[in-house]
């Protein structure tokens, strides 16, 4: 009988806010409890990253999208967004 713990980003999804034309990654981590090749349970945990964020903490999938998506044009437009939120 052998478990083991595996921890997986399962899905990696790209959205697009068509009103300021730029995009943001959400990425869906699994985390599998497994018993003998048999799956026991399975969690899920979701976060996003933003154009602006630092991406170095991100697993080596995760940025590889980020880097395709995240073009300085993207960044341009997100940035504009913020500032269009800040209030005086």
């Amino acid at each position: 009988m052998a478990l083991e713990k595996i921890v997986v980003n399962d899905k990696k999804e790209v959205v697009l806010n068509d009103v300021w034309n730029f995009s943001f990654v959400q990425v869906r981590t699994a985390t599998i409890i497994r018993e003998d090749g048999t799956d026991l349970s399975r969690s899920f945990h979701r976060h996003v990253v933003m154009p602006l964020d630092d991406i170095t903490g991100e697993d080596a999938d995760v940025q590889a999208v980020c880097n395709t998506v995240f073009t300085q044009e993207c960044k341009d437009n997100y940035q504009a967004f913020l500032d269009s939120q800040e209030t005086p």
